[in-house]
């Protein structure tokens, strides 16, 4: 079985139809949520969503540590280490199974702990804060509660599941991962809209999202486990899982406080906002972001595709392609949020006037203000992958002094200042702004000069490519 980790230019041009298939499916879905919800139902459908990626959190950094050291075993490398990484003289060198039938194992209990602590903080902790947030909703408390209900099952369903995101990233599947989510996020528009039509509301978006979820798992499992796979992982015998987790578990946790404070940057003004602003505000504020974060994925689509290959290509020593798809990922980024962004300001009151939206989105001034901090955020991203790659967190201090100035600003401002929805938008705003120094490691290590810039911007129409 070859380790080496292929990605090239159809895994790009898959990321892009998997990204743009999730546009599609919001701008198709949108204009029903929009017009068939009442703003308030929208404000809890933001909450919603705010809740779902605060799940995504609770793997505690495993997840990204677990690909980048599936990676590291499929290239090659026979021992993992808490601080850096093994490099790899011959490309060819045999995959360790041992190791990694230990490191599955290893991924397979992590999970299963994880998932049983998220199912009771949000049974518990997530049911009482929903109990507050819908004293002043007017809408069906049952319906919302039932939603709830299969909002929570689904979320510990994923989280116990995630080992398979690890598995497929560091093996490199990355054209196969996206070509299993045109089909969930495909099952997940027709089944959407389908119950939104028959006035389930909440019910059928959360029921959709259920249904998304057990079908990429079950793909991803058979895409994983191939009869080759298995016949290798049988013949041997796992290490054992406290080798395996020690020395992942350091950088782990650091890249997991470095998560949830990374989640409190971004996420915790609707979790905030929501206790002090009228759900109204919460919906316009909250549908803003939705398209915004679409706008992202799709600027982040190039650097998330070749991740895995970073992994590699440092113990291959190649410094040099690290840097160019370093500059090729931001050139690409800024491009990709100009031109859609402006695109997003101009025309976003029309299309919402088109479709007869209860909703509205927040004044165009906010909304710039909106996606020049996203810039800042996805090449923060870019710059944090390059330094994560070298299996080094350096950044966790940082990280959790930035949260921590979120949220006191975010009191500051609603308690005394009384700057509304200004208040969610600018005070993690401040905080990316602050997180910007860490750009300055990966430009430094990579050694990347004004030559360097300008001969990569020059090159952009070749952007596709990995050369």
């Amino acid at each position: 079985m070859s380790n080496t980790i292929n990605i090239g230019r159809k895994d790009v041009l898959w990321n892009y139809a998997a990204t743009f298939l999730q546009i599609g499916v919001g701008v198709i879905l949108l204009p029903f949520i929009l017009r068939i919800f009442p703003q308030e139902t929208v404000a809890i459908w933001t909450i919603f969503t705010t809740i779902i990626a605060l799940s995504g959190y609770l793997d505690f950094g495993f997840n990204p540590s677990f690909a980048r050291n599936v990676s590291y075993v499929m290239s090659g490398v026979k021992e993992l280490k808490a601080t850096g990484y093994n490099t790899v003289e011959n490309h060819d060198s045999e995959i360790d199974y041992s190791l990694l039938k230990g490191l599955i194992g290893a991924m397979r209990w992590f999970y299963s702990c994880a998932a049983v602590i998220l199912f009771v903080l949000l049974a518990t902790a997530g049911t009482y804060y929903m109990h507050i947030v819908l004293k002043t909703y007017s809408g069906s408390h049952t319906e919302v509660y039932i939603a709830w209900v299969i909002l929570v099952a689904i979320n510990t369903y994923s989280l116990y599941t995630m080992y398979y995101d690890s598995l497929m990233q560091g093996k490199g599947l990355v054209k196969r991962s996206k070509q299993i989510k045109i089909v969930g996020q495909s099952a997940y528009l027709i089944v959407a809209m389908v119950l939104i039509l028959l006035r389930f509301n909440l019910i059928a978006v959360v029921s959709a999202q259920a249904l998304f979820t057990v079908i990429i798992r079950i793909l991803s499992y058979r895409a994983i486990y191939t009869s080759e796979f298995k016949q290798h992982l049988q013949g041997v015998k796992a290490q054992v899982r406290k080798k395996i987790l020690k020395p992942i578990y350091p950088n782990a946790v650091k890249l997991g406080i470095n998560g949830i404070a990374s989640f409190f940057v971004v996420r915790s003004s609707i979790i905030i906002g929501s206790l002090y602003l009228s759900l109204d505000v919460i919906a316009s504020y909250g549908i803003t972001m939705q398209i915004a974060s679409i706008i992202s994925s799709v600027a982040s689509a190039y650097f998330i595709t070749y991740t895995p290959k970073i992994a590699q290509l440092r113990i291959q020593k190649d410094n040099a392609r690290i840097k160019q798809w370093y500059l090729k990922s931001c050139w690409l980024s800024f491009f990709t949020l100009f031109i859609i962004g402006t695109a997003f300001i101009v025309l976003g009151e029309w299309v919402l006037d088109v479709i007869r939206s209860q909703t509205v989105l927040l004044p165009k001034y906010l909304m710039a203000v909106v996606l020049i901090i996203i810039l800042f955020e996805v090449n923060i991203n870019i710059n944090t992958n390059v330094v994560l790659s070298k299996n080094e967190i350096p950044f966790l201090k940082t990280s959790i002094l930035i949260a921590a100035v979120t949220l006191i600003l975010l009191f500051l401002f609603f308690k005394y200042a009384n700057f509304g929805v200004l208040g969610m938008i600018i005070a993690p705003g401040i905080a990316e702004c602050l997180h910007w120094v860490w750009m300055s490691p990966a430009i430094r290590e990579l050694k990347i000069t004004n030559r360097d810039i300008y001969y990569s911007l020059h090159n952009l129409k070749n952007i596709l490519k990995w050369k």
